[in-house]
């Protein structure tokens, strides 16, 4: 349910026709499923909605409003008033670019990387690009969230992005990954851009402020992770990785 200034957006739309556009609240409260056109709003009083939400929310509803029910209006008063979601988080790992990008592009060891990931099934390889399931660790109700995603790496620009195949929750789930070299290491940047669907238990605000609070977590243990294999590496004397650019696979 979306919900604005601690109230259900579909009351507050409720309350703007019955205050703006001449609503029966008692008939809207008897069908709740009816269009408003069947609640008796003609197109002056879809006008006045329109003119309301787009002051309240700068929001416009197409003329064609008259034909959805309430909480209809309110999800699409919600899909077009939430701004899509965007993070983007780093980190600095102290380790060669080649030893960075060949761990954490080695999709199938996830498990081994991340400390949110139970189960990578690998699909379908096609050059530098790789479809995979991801399986979560249970959550806090016992859910063991899963999906498909598709990612392609350019190992010449050190960049990869990828995208959310089953995209469950989100509208749309994409990712870009960039690497460069600086002093101190390598800096990986996580760039991710969504938006959830209207039935998500969840709005894009929420999932941004989750995702960037996750992002953090997961990048610390890659950068601690990372630097041990790499401190490892040069007490056995063994190159950090090969001079030549790796395969790499993908969220």
């Amino acid at each position: 349910m979306t919900v604005t200034h601690g109230r259900p957006l579909t009351a507050e739309i409720t309350d703007i026709l019955v205050a703006h556009c001449g609503l029966d609240a008692d008939a809207a409260a008897r069908a709740p499923a009816a269009s408003l056109e069947e609640l008796g709003m003609d197109s002056l009083a879809l006008l006045e909605l329109s003119a309301v939400v787009a002051d309240r929310w700068q929001v416009s509803i197409p003329e064609q409003s008259g034909q959805l029910s309430i909480p209809a209006v309110a999800d699409l008063v919600a899909r077009r008033a939430d701004p899509p979601g965007h993070t983007e988080n780093g980190v600095l790992v102290d380790a060669p670019l080649a030893l960075v990008w060949e761990i954490t592009n080695d999709v199938a060891n996830w498990t081994e990387l991340f400390t949110e990931y139970a189960v990578v099934e690998i699909l379908h390889r096609d050059g530098h690009t790789v479809r995979f399931r991801l399986t979560m660790h249970p959550d806090e109700n016992g859910v063991r969230w899963s999906w498909v995603s598709e990612r392609t790496a350019d190992p010449v620009s050190r960049q990869v992005r990828a995208h959310r195949v089953e995209t469950g929750p989100f509208e749309y789930m994409r990712i870009h990954w960039r690497y460069s070299e600086e002093e101190g290491g390598t800096r990986m940047i996580w760039v991710q851009d969504f938006a959830m669907k209207p039935t998500a238990p969840v709005d894009n605000a929420a999932m941004t402020e989750r995702i960037n609070t996750n992002s953090v977590i997961q990048l610390g243990v890659i950068k601690d992770r990372v630097e041990r294999i790499a401190r490892q590496r040069a007490e056995l004397g063994r190159p950090a990785a090969g001079d030549e650019p790796t395969e790499a696979g993908d969220e």
